[in-house]
């Protein structure tokens, strides 16, 4: 699985005008299901987000991660990671897994971080969404579960 996680102070995903998902301080996570990926793999990728020291302590230290600071997750599916631009100008996406693969492991990553008890917010699978958010730093990191 591939996922751009960025620290942000507040985020939102917007359907048909409507939000659907909203948080305050935590993290944004545009998650990718890659061939081969499967619910070993989302909750490796779940449990090492939840882990990650991206959040300032006392200190004003990056020490301290999302299950410490009691922050949310803004989960959403974005298969544009899977891109290719290697040829021409056009991206190609058919390195994404499969959309029913794609939904099934997007929601077993989405469970796998509320089972860490990190309250979870998400977008809408295959939906045309608006994803708003602030990010706190900036803090940006690429994960991508092959590496």
């Amino acid at each position: 699985m591939k996922a751009l996680i960025q620290r942000v102070t507040q985020a939102s995903v917007t359907v048909d005008g409507k939000i659907i998902g909203e948080i305050k301080a935590g993290l944004l996570i545009l998650v990718c299901a890659m061939p081969g990926d499967d619910t070993r793999t989302a909750d490796a990728l779940a449990l090492k987000i939840s882990k990650l020291r991206l959040f300032k302590d006392d200190a004003g230290k990056m020490n301290l991660s999302l299950i410490q600071t009691g922050g949310s997750a803004l989960v959403v599916s974005q298969f544009t990671l899977a891109a290719n631009t290697s040829r021409g100008n056009r991206p190609g996406f058919s390195g994404a897994a499969k959309p029913e693969d794609a939904r099934a492991l997007y929601n077993q990553f989405t469970d796998a971080m509320g089972a860490l008890d990190i309250p979870v917010q998400t977008g809408e699978f295959g939906a045309d969404m608006s994803v708003a958010l602030v990010n706190d730093g900036p803090v940006t990191l690429w994960l991508d579960t092959q590496d």
